[in-house]
């Protein structure tokens, strides 16, 4: 996807959620099935970002110094000064599920979480069973990310009191209901609510990307899209190690600063057929970071196992992770 200048690409979204885009924040969440259906994929990052911005002036210039970081890092690999990672194997990234409820339907069992890990270890390893539908010109492209994920912990918490959950951090914090985050400098922490309505519709999940208050740092999914089959979780971790939305939050000419991605002028819906032509080129529909259908996107590309790289690199923010 084309460049365009780093402040225009900070400026569209710094840390990403998924929510719907009806209208009313102040209605209490719809639990049944055909109220789960309405749930699509949209990001209110300018919503978020704002807010963060106002509670930390400094949070713009921290995340350009890690695009800078992330695009040097690329440059010097590719000019064979310094070895991509792929040649030292895997990184393992514990995580930490804090799982908070009101009812037991939503205190999911340790079964439903591995199942959530096997996802992710699939999905960052290029192993996803969809994936013999690849087109060819975009299995040139696709990236091996090499990273395993295995359950650290699971803490759970009872909150009676709150039937559902704001995009606002909240569950975070033991002194709000939630649960304080564990050691983000090694574990990946995912908190699993109840439910998540926004503007009338449902929040599926919500991610920090990196330069973020460590307080804060990790993914936070609804409780009904955690599982073996839900793809929630790798999208989100996706932005949590760098990746941005392919059409770049802007549509055609943005950019996810990832050059092996299409321009895409917009989130994908439901299965998109191939090729399905945006921008002058075929969308990569199936690609991890589009707000595509669970079983239709089963691939990241080498330019977001690059940015990913980063992130884990000496000096890059998730560096410790990788000791």
């Amino acid at each position: 996807m084309k460049r365009i200048f780093l402040t225009m690409a900070i400026a569209a979204g710094i840390l990403v959620g998924c929510q719907t885009n009806e209208q009313n924040p102040n209605l209490e969440p719809e639990t049944d099935a055909a109220a789960l259906q309405k749930a699509e994929k949209q990001c209110f990052a300018d919503d978020v970002l704002q807010a963060n911005m106002a509670n930390d002036p400094t949070l713009k210039s921290k995340m350009e110094s890690i695009e800078n970081f992330t695009a040097n890092y690329i440059q010097k690999v590719q000019n064979g000064e310094i070895a991509s990672r792929l040649v030292n194997g895997k990184i393992q990234i514990p995580v930490v599920f804090h799982v908070i409820y009101r009812q037991a339907s939503e205190n999911l069992p340790l079964s439903v979480l591995q199942g959530q890990i096997d996802a992710l270890n699939e999905d960052f390893n290029m192993q996803n069973p969809n994936r013999g539908a690849m087109p060819a010109e975009f299995a040139t492209v696709e990236g091996n990310a090499n990273i395993d994920f295995v359950i650290e912990d699971v803490i759970r918490v009872q909150n009676n009191k709150k039937r559902s959950w704001r995009p606002d951090d909240s569950m975070k914090f033991t002194s709000s209901g939630g649960s304080d985050v564990v050691n983000p400098q090694e574990f990946l922490n995912v908190w699993i609510v109840n439910v998540m309505p926004y503007r009338g519709g449902q929040i599926l999940g919500y991610a920090q990307f990196p330069g973020g208050n460590w307080a804060t740092d990790g993914i936070v999914l609804a409780h009904s899209f955690v599982g073996r089959d839900d793809r929630t979780a790798t999208h989100e971790v996706g932005h949590w190690l760098n990746l941005r939305h392919i059409w770049g939050d802007g549509g055609c000419g943005a950019t996810d600063f990832v050059a092996d991605t299409p321009d895409a002028g917009g989130p994908s819906r439901g299965c998109p057929s191939y090729p399905t032509i945006e921008c002058g080129t075929a969308n990569m529909t199936m690609n991890y970071m589009d707000y595509s259908s669970d079983n239709c996107m089963y691939m990241f590309t080498q330019g977001q196992k690059a940015r990913m790289d980063a992130v884990f690199a000496p000096g890059g923010f998730r560096a410790t992770m990788a000791d």
